[in-house]
């Protein structure tokens, strides 16, 4: 599982590295980001989904977000 955190960053930051990050990726793979951007928190998730991602979201005790990604087959 690939972890990056990018709670210091405020969009688009964050949805551009983990476009980036899930490239990488092979398909099945996890990917865990966590996003404090009032922005991010509400871009991010919707892009993976669009794009057919799996997405599990969680609060962090510091009030970040949590998603665990699992990146789709297509």
């Amino acid at each position: 599982m690939e972890f990056i955190d990018l709670t210091a960053f405020r969009c688009p930051i964050p949805l551009v590295r983990v476009k980036m990050t899930l490239k990488g990726l092979a398909p099945g793979s996890q990917l865990h980001v966590l996003l404090s951007d009032q922005g991010s928190r509400s871009d991010v998730p919707a892009f993976l989904k669009k794009q057919g991602h799996s997405v599990e979201t969680s609060i962090t005790a510091e009030g970040a977000l949590a998603l665990v990604v699992t990146k789709s087959e297509g």
